[in-house]
């Protein structure tokens, strides 16, 4: 039973009002908006910011869309006529991350109160844009939506419990950024040491490869799962997770995500409430049954790719 305790569930009551419209929702029609999510003609600050709005809808995602074309008109001014990737590279860190008129001397920083994003509200990429505090969610997509916006070849990659930017520079070589950090160069090496990963997760590209468009989308709304799960509305969560892995096979830390919302229904639907297995009603045991299957399929998928329980844990 030890996988029923595999879980690090992101708790959303910060904004449980403000999540009352996706609660309404049945899981079929929150299918619906997350496979609507991956329709080709949408850029991933589109997938960003609907994401966003799913979860608050509050957020003003045309007010962002103008501050990040902004944004990007500003760097670009800033690399000059004609500039090479490395320029622009140069003048997108510049402008994020060191004091100027550009950013009325408020740099964007690393939140260090809450550097995973754990508080759903610092998940929000308008709240980043507004307090200028990110974490390791938030820091990279800005970073990549703005270097993609001034025509830098850009994608998202993970490690446990962290996303970071492969940049492909003029020269067609890759290279890692570290967003959280100034966007400076880091090599894969010191990413396994400072977030130990398996050697199995490596080579199956769970960690430390570029993701398709596909797959950064899919990163992106994982945090629809995480929030839904915070809810208690497990069968939502299920339903979002469903969509992801039908995009993203491979995507582990969703794989997880699932056997902990099937974890979550048993929790719901029997703990406290049987003592024996003779008053358990025989369809609600077969449904507790097929769960508790579920649940075991998705962390042995999940182990089999090379996801280690630690690599859920917050060190």
């Amino acid at each position: 039973m030890k996988a029923l305790c595999i879980a690090i569930l992101v708790i959303c009551t910060p904004l449980v009002a403000a999540f009352a419209q996706s609660s309404q929702m049945g899981a079929t029609a929150i299918q619906h908006q997350v496979e609507d999510l991956f329709e080709p003609s949408r850029d991933l600050l589109d997938v960003k910011l609907a994401v966003d709005a799913m979860v608050d809808p509050s957020i003003n995602t045309e007010a962002v869309k103008s501050m990040i074309d902004r944004m990007a008109a500003e760097v670009t001014a800033m690399a000059g006529k004609d500039a090479d990737s490395a320029t622009k590279l140069a003048a997108l860190k510049r402008y994020l991350y060191e004091s100027g008129a550009w950013n009325d001397n408020k740099p964007f920083q690393y939140d260090l109160d809450d550097p995973l994003g754990i508080k759903p509200a610092n998940r929000l990429l308008q709240r980043y844009l507004t307090v200028r505090r990110g974490n390791c969610i938030t820091m990279p997509i800005l970073f990549m939506v703005l270097g993609q916006r001034i025509g830098l070849s850009m994608t998202l990659a993970e490690t446990p419990l962290h996303v970071f930017v492969k940049y492909t520079d003029d020269a067609g070589k890759v290279w890692n950024l570290e967003p959280t950090s100034g966007g400076g160069f880091t090599r894969d090496e010191w990413y396994r040491k400072k977030l130990p990963m398996s050697d199995q997760a490596v080579a199956n590209g769970v960690y430390l490869r570029a993701l398709s468009y596909q797959e950064a989308i899919a990163v992106i709304a994982s945090f629809l799962v995480e929030c839904e799960i915070g809810k208690g509305q497990f069968e939502n969560a299920l339903a979002v997770s469903d969509v992801l892995l039908r995009h993203y096979p491979n995507f582990a830390y969703v794989l997880v995500k699932q056997g902990s919302a099937y974890s979550g229904l048993l929790r719901r639907e029997l703990a406290g409430k049987y003592t024996r297995m003779e008053e358990i009603p025989p369809d609600l045991k077969a449904k507790a049954d097929q769960w508790y299957g579920r649940n075991m399929e998705a962390f042995a998928k999940a182990e089999a790719l090379g996801w280690r329980p630690q690599d859920g844990q917050i060190q």
